[in-house]
């Protein structure tokens, strides 16, 4: 009798060859672009370079994916929370 896995991580990213949809789209894109590349330009060094970017763009994208807080900008949680509402208004005079 077949045996089927739990599937636990419902909520989890969906990954296409390890790569969640945005960084395949991208990778998808860049494949696209050096096939017509190499088809109109065909030469050994073309192909070898295109080759190259390619894996370079996927190991990148990979290491994006790895650790994505090495280009979070801003901090995750605030100094502090308020239900108070925040205004620019300042209604006492100096």
């Amino acid at each position: 009798m077949k045996e089927y896995k739990i599937h636990r991580n419902i909520r989890k990213q969906a990954l296409l060859f390890g790569l969640p949809l945005s960084f395949f789209a991208l990778q998808l894109v860049s494949v696209i672009a050096s096939l017509l590349v190499i088809i109109f330009s065909f030469g050994l060094g073309v192909l070898v370079g295109t080759l190259l970017w390619n894996i370079g763009l996927f190991l990148v994208l990979n290491q994006l994916n790895s650790y994505p807080e090495r280009f979070q900008l801003q901090k995750v949680f605030p100094k502090f929370i308020s239900n108070k509402q925040s205004s620019q208004l300042h209604y006492e005079r100096n």
